[in-house]
């Protein structure tokens, strides 16, 4: 079996569905490090009350037949399953998404292989760059559920891919097609999702990963160092987070003259709210309230076929490591 994961999302655009999204998201140490009986003081009487009207109203505005986080995250699943089933008949190939918070479940997924053994799971956690609040969280779930079972399938984690040629070769390229058909600009602003400072104090390596992945991005598109820059969005609560800030930084460029920007978000592999309402939308008002003119967010990676492309190779890796341990035993046939 191959999981597919992703961060999550409510299961409705309104805030009974967002309150019991966000205090699970926001329970979890590994997003909030405050001490847990002083956080969910807080948590219960100064943010659950308030912020899922408000975030509710935000995923209305983005949100199709369902969440596009997880409309994305099927459609993964359903390409990258086309590309491989065809290519290792010797295995009984499961690929299933799942959700750290929300549906469809990591818990419930790890809890269906009670039922269903597998001899092997690939837990593909698709955030490119590695942080303990993102991909530590599954890796957790999994943790959790190995100390209570007795039968235990093969276990291959792939922690992330920041640097990866065919990862920054996808970036790039989407940048070149958006410009071959809308012309250029004078900033290339890379945004990643943002965590608090402490935390990379700690050693969480995110915020290395994504200055990285944002140099060999320009390196691949021939930027020079003043066409292009990496931020941090998203922040939350009155600590610091890494900088610069995305919206300080586009507000700055705006007051200096400069007039166009395009946005890229390299840390999210499906669009989703923050990418959506935030980047596009929030982002944009900043600019153009500090005087820029054209501002434009270009699509995360999704279905891009070089994006899937990637995604089967770095699974595919997995898979070809375990033919010969996983494939059924043939007796050879004596003449």
């Amino acid at each position: 079996m191959v999981i597919l994961a992703n961060l999550g999302t409510p299961d409705a655009p309104t805030a009974p569905a967002v309150r019991t999204f966000l205090k699970q998201f926001l329970s979890d140490q590994r997003v909030i490090e405050i001490p847990p009986l002083i956080w969910q003081i807080i948590l219960r009487l100064f943010v659950l009350p308030f912020r899922p009207k408000r975030v509710a109203e935000a995923y209305a505005s983005v949100w199709n037949q369902d969440s596009p986080m997880r409309e994305i995250l099927l459609q993964q699943v359903d390409a990258v399953q086309q590309r491989l089933l065809d290519q290792y008949p010797e295995f009984d190939l499961q690929i299933v998404p799942a959700m750290t918070y929300g549906q469809p479940s990591i818990h419930t997924v790890l809890k269906q292989l009670e039922q269903q053994p597998v001899d092997h799971v690939v837990l593909f956690p698709l955030f490119p760059q590695y942080s303990a609040t993102s991909t530590a969280p599954l890796y957790d779930a999994v943790a959790n559920w190995v100390v209570k079972q007795r039968n235990l399938p093969g276990l291959s984690l792939i922690r992330d891919y920041y640097q990866h040629p065919l990862y920054i070769e996808s970036l790039a390229q989407s940048v070149r097609d958006y410009r071959a058909v809308n012309g250029g600009s004078d900033k290339l602003l890379m945004s990643f999702h943002g965590i608090p400072q402490p935390y990379a104090d700690k050693g969480d390596p995110y915020a290395d990963r994504c200055r990285i992945t944002g140099q060999l991005v320009a390196d691949a598109l021939g930027l020079e160092p003043e066409e292009w820059a990496v931020s941090f969005q998203s922040r939350f609560g009155k600590q610091e987070w890494v900088k610069p800030y995305t919206n300080e930084i586009l507000a700055e460029w705006g007051k200096a003259g400069v007039e166009s920007v395009q946005v890229i978000s390299p840390a999210f592999s499906a669009d989703c709210l923050e990418t959506l309402e935030e980047l596009r939308v929030e982002n944009a008002e900043v600019f153009h309230e500090a005087g820029g003119k054209n501002y434009v967010y270009i699509d995360a990676l999704n279905v891009r076929d070089d994006h899937i492309s990637l995604i089967s190779q770095l699974v595919s890796t997995q898979l070809d490591a375990l033919k010969f341990t996983l494939a059924p035993y043939y007796s050879p046939v004596k003449g």
